[in-house]
């Protein structure tokens, strides 16, 4: 009795459209999907079994995948994203981006030559950025490392530490991975955050980390928040430590965090220049849903849609000339010193510094079915329900994209660096522009 060699499998798009495809009965997950998308078309595409299980061991074989002759698998195209460096000095237009598909097999990065990409990464999830380097998650749960040694490019020291990671964070020059045990392993600039060993003992549970430009901030599975970094920046949270019990959420300027509470309150250490003291708006922080940060001032949006500010004035810390209009805010997005609020019905409002995206009446009449924004150090961008973009602030910072406004349509997610903007359309392909 003679056996086929070959095995004979149904592909479908989610659309519908579908091919009947052959491989050899040795053929891995790998050999399939490179096969699919060549036959749709498609850049990157994810298996997905007849049982409904991701195929995402690329060299396993399909036989030992599951996969039987006759099977009709999906495949489905995901998402591309973006991630960005920042760099922090006002007079730098350096910046580096990596592009990445969840599931597929390379990653693209370009702009800073510090952060140019060497090797091709398998399924890369996430990817977190410093001011110069990059660190991608994984499939395997494990990270890779890449950019400036000295903010935080070289994991190798802790690169066997690097397994069954959830998630990073970073400062300008340092990484903080959380474990699926809660455990947290740093790397990068001791003096931004890159050495937890004082308070590693404490660094247990882990459920979430947030950063400033030097600090670390770690809320445990009890709610507790530990703390490390430079001091005089968040770093050190031992004045308002009793405090710091229920936390939610935390977020971060410059120089200092704000927690929030179980009950809606809010806690803040830190630089006080940067918000770190929000003792003259206490009695109004009640009831708080979410908290957006420039770099030096905080928003906190209400239960009842409204907004509460505080920090430096000149940076988005006083928002009193719009505050009758600050009513059903859903979203806010922050530039170095000024702040966009989103509000229920599509419009826009914004304050702080006019240099930095504060003053949008250039472009008020277009801000109209806003779906989300994007900024720059100095500039926004907005992307409006027909997927087009609306941009205004600085224009050597992303704030003109008249060179490129008749390509920016079917604009599915923007991403941006210091000084530039990097939008993704619906067709996988990316437009750019601003300086870089």
């Amino acid at each position: 009795m003679e056996y086929s060699l070959m095995l004979q499998v149904t592909v479908a798009l989610p659309s519908g459209k579908r091919k009947c495809l052959t491989v050899p009965q040795s053929a891995t997950v790998r050999d399939l999907k490179l096969l699919a998308q060549t036959t749709f078309c498609r850049g990157v595409l994810r298996l997905v079994s007849a049982a409904g299980q991701v195929l995402r061991n690329l060299e396993e074989p399909l036989q030992t995948a599951g996969v039987q002759e006759g099977d009709c698998l999906t495949a489905v195209a995901p998402p591309a994203n973006i991630a960005a460096t920042r760099k922090v000095s006002m007079y730098t237009n350096e910046g580096g981006f990596a592009l990445w598909c969840c599931g597929g097999d390379h990653l693209i990065s370009w702009g800073s030559a510090d952060v140019q990409v060497e090797d091709v990464f398998e399924d890369v999830q996430k990817t977190q950025a410093t001011c110069v380097s990059f660190a991608a998650l994984l499939s395997d749960k494990s990270v890779v490392a890449w950019g400036c040694i000295r903010d935080g490019g070289d994991s190798s020291e802790v690169e066997d530490e690097l397994t069954d990671v959830q998630h990073i964070q970073a400062t300008i020059s340092a990484f903080a991975a959380i474990r699926s045990d809660g455990s947290v392993i740093t790397w990068g600039s001791p003096f931004e955050g890159g050495d937890s060993s004082q308070v590693q003992s404490q660094l247990k549970n882990v459920q979430h980390i947030q950063a400033t430009q030097t600090d670390f901030a770690a809320i445990l599975s009890d709610g507790s928040v530990v703390t490390w970094g430079n001091p005089y920046h968040g770093g050190d949270s031992s004045e308002v430590q009793s405090r710091l019990r229920n936390v939610q959420h935390t977020q971060a300027t410059s120089g200092a965090f704000a927690a929030i509470l179980s009950e809606g309150l809010v806690v803040t250490w830190g630089d006080s220049d940067c918000g770190g003291d929000s003792s003259e708006v206490q009695s109004r922080l009640k009831n708080v849903q979410h908290i957006q940060a420039t770099e030096h001032a905080l928003a906190a949006i209400l239960s009842d849609g409204s907004v509460v500010t505080w920090g430096n004035p000149y940076h988005g810390g006083d928002s009193s000339e719009v505050q009758s209009r600050l009513r059903n805010v859903q979203h806010i997005q922050a530039t170095f010193g000024a702040f966009a609020a989103i509000l229920s019905d599509g419009s826009v409002v914004t304050w702080g510094n006019p240099y930095h995206g504060g003053d949008s009446s250039e472009v008020q009449s277009r801000l109209r079915n806003v779906q989300h924004i994007q900024a720059t150090f100095s500039a926004f961008a907005a992307i409006l329900s027909d997927g087009s973009v609306v941009t205004w602030g600085n224009p050597y910072r992303g704030g003109d994209s008249s060179d490129v406004q008749n390509r920016l349509r079917n604009v599915q997610h923007i991403q941006a660096t210091f000084s530039a903007f990097a939008a993704i359309l619906s067709d996988g392909s990316v437009v750019t522009w601003g300086g870089f």
